[in-house]
């Protein structure tokens, strides 16, 4: 495979070009300069709704196709040496593990909590409190009571001191008026009291779609991306100019309030309704007037959770990246082209990354600080990574299909400059042909994984932000989905093995020794034919406790327990739940008992024999 080749970028982003340094092909004959990125997406504030109105038609009108907005509108995604999966310590409580989060400070929604004194888990619209000393249920709440469309689709939850904030998207089966629209896949909140017996406090709901949320001390910031409420008349007859064309005038005539996301919150018995003001909206200099991302603020140590006081941009994300002291939402838009076609050596639809800096550290409303962009795309929040001032990003370019493939993946180093975030440094070319499949940023290091046929593992020095470089890579069958850092140098992988071929052949673990970093090399692998990991795409599925070298991950319905020890992977046994429970989802350690977790019920188990202690089903 071939080594990247560093680049040092000077000026801003306007002055970079789409794959950076010595990544990029030279011009064909003929062909006009490269193309250039657009400089940072600085945000812009309205001066008035009708300055807002004039602004989102324009931008609509030149968005707007004969069937609508089509393809701009994308379906989401969306450290410490040890992260927050060891085990955590406070005087009063015992220790216990916490959610797989990206980042410490910056908790993330999951299926089940706990602060050692108790577990909270919600699944369909059922919220259940458990003493995990006394392996019992000590209260529950059908949430299905506030809000009764919550039966459908899945919950997460956050939890701060006696408060729980449960977040859901309900899709068209839950449909309802409200503030005046009639919409279909709505976000709901709603705050519980554990105090005693768990009771709901408020709910909260916005139209739109909910994309991610991020906790910091008792601030939940839940971030939700919305469509403007136009009814396309779909023409049957017709062509598509006279199709744009009545597409375009119902966009004149819509008003500002169907691209001001509504919402409603209610506490106790009184119910407030409301949407989002001109004053709190802002554009970037190139938008699509087709999205809209809003950014809701709620104190967990209230007693209500108001109107969220919201924050909106006339943009569009699909993935969450969150540091305690900073929030960053980042989606992909389409490279423009240039006349007369894409260059030969680049596909059509190349992607860009767009990058919003939020500060988060104080409680309250965030504050917008820079916005950057990049060449390609996330695979997920795992490629962002804040450190000592700078966020390194990786992406992929191109498209890795078909008989000749484009794609290369590369790591961006950004610094904020002012408003902007401004390329410093970047390593391209790594896996032509293929893309990245997972990535983990470990202080000054980075670990890329690309795959297409084999899993080059490429080992990438940041310590110097302008001159990144590949130190080493090592090549195997298969690719891993999770990286996740191990005492004494070590990564473990979880993903699929696979032939020569390419052709995946079942889940495999493997054991990485990084400690040198020209030489990265697999110690140990666990392989198990035909099976799968639900840890391939959700990271809050992992559970790792360094001192005894414990590993719980899903595979198939049950969870499998391992343990890591040196250079080898030990097979501890498997935990099961009841046939026809479903899926075991969550695997959590409360002092020395392991819980397991599904739809339903909880079991407790010795995590050291696998040995079941006790099994408490939903009833």
């Amino acid at each position: 495979m071939r080594r990247g080749a560093h680049i040092l970028a000077a000026g801003t982003l306007a002055a970079l070009t789409l794959l950076g340094g010595s990544a990029i092909p030279p011009p064909l004959p003929g062909d006009p300069p490269p193309r250039r990125l657009p400089a940072a997406p600085v945000l812009v504030s309205f001066d008035s709704c009708a300055d807002a109105l004039a602004g989102l038609r324009a931008a609509a009108r030149a968005s707007v196709g004969p069937w609508g907005f089509g393809g701009g509108w994308r379906t989401g995604t969306v450290l410490s040496a040890i992260p927050d999966t060891a085990r955590a310590k406070t005087a009063a409580a015992p220790e216990h593990s916490t959610t797989n989060n990206h980042e410490a400070g910056a908790d993330e929604p999951d299926l089940v909590k706990t602060d050692g004194r108790r577990i909270v888990t919600v699944s369909r619209g059922l919220l259940r409190v458990v003493d995990p000393a006394a392996r019992r249920e000590t209260g529950r709440v059908d949430l299905t009571g506030a809000l009764p469309e919550l039966g459908w689709g899945q919950q997460s939850l956050l939890l701060h001191g006696d408060r729980a904030l449960v977040l859901a998207q309900v899709g068209a089966g839950g449909a309802r008026e409200f503030a005046g629209s009639r919409i279909a896949g709505v976000p709901r909140l709603i705050l519980v009291d554990l105090a005693g017996p768990p009771r709901v406090l408020g709910t909260y709901r916005m139209d739109g779609s909910l994309v991610d949320a991020r906790q910091t001390g008792s601030t939940a910031r839940v971030v939700v991306r919305t469509r403007p409420r136009l009814e396309f008349p779909h023409a049957k007859r017709g062509t598509d100019a006279t199709r744009t064309a009545a597409n375009r005038a119902v966009i004149d005539r819509a008003g500002v309030e169907a691209w001001l996301p509504a919402y409603e919150w209610t506490a106790g018995t009184q119910r407030h309704t409301g949407r989002v003001g001109c004053d709190r909206l802002s554009r970037p200099p190139t938008w699509s007037g087709t999205s809209m991302l809003t950014v809701l603020s709620f104190d967990l140590a209230a007693d209500r959770l108001g109107d969220g006081d919201p924050v909106s941009v006339a943009a569009d994300a699909t993935t969450v990246y969150g540091t305690g002291p900073n929030l960053y939402l980042a989606g992909e838009r389409p490279f423009p082209g240039r006349p007369g076609g894409p260059r030969r050596d680049r596909p059509a639809g190349a992607q860009v990354t767009e990058i919003y800096q939020f500060d988060t550290g104080a409680p309250g409303r965030p504050r917008y600080l820079a916005a950057g962009t990049v060449p390609g795309s996330l695979v997920n929040q795992y490629a962002l990574s804040e450190w000592q001032g700078h966020l390194r990003v990786a992406t992929t370019t191109g498209h890795p299909w078909g008989a000749r493939p484009t794609s290369e993946s590369g790591v961006h180093v950004l610094r904020r400059d002012g408003d902007a975030l401004t390329r410093v440094g970047a390593v391209t070319g790594l896996g032509p042909g293929e893309r990245i499949w997972s990535v983990r940023f470990l202080g000054g290091s980075a670990y890329v994984v690309t795959f297409r046929r084999t899993d080059p593992l490429y080992a990438v020095d940041l310590t110097d932000p302008t001159t990144p470089r590949v130190t080493g890579e090592l090549k195997i069958t298969g690719y891993s989905a999770y990286l996740h850092p191990l005492p004494d140098g070590r990564l473990l992988g979880v993903g699929q093995e696979a032939d020569r071929r390419g052709r995946t052949q079942g889940l495999q673990v493997s054991l990485f020794d990084v400690r040198d970093p020209a030489r990265p090399a697999r110690l140990d692998q666990w392989h198990v034919p035909g099976q799968y990991s639900a840890l391939e795409y959700d990271s809050h599925a992992f559970l790792h406790r360094p001192e005894t070298g414990l590993v719980a991950l899903p595979v198939g319905d049950d969870v499998r327990l391992l343990r890591v020890s040196g250079s080898d992977i030990g097979e501890v046994g498997t935990v099961s739940h009841p046939g026809g429970a479903g899926a075991v989802t969550r695997s959590l350690l409360v002092g020395d008992v392991l819980w397991t977790v599904s739809d339903a019920g909880l079991r407790a188990t010795d995590p050291t024999t696998a040995r079941s202690l006790d099994w408490l089903p939903v009833t």
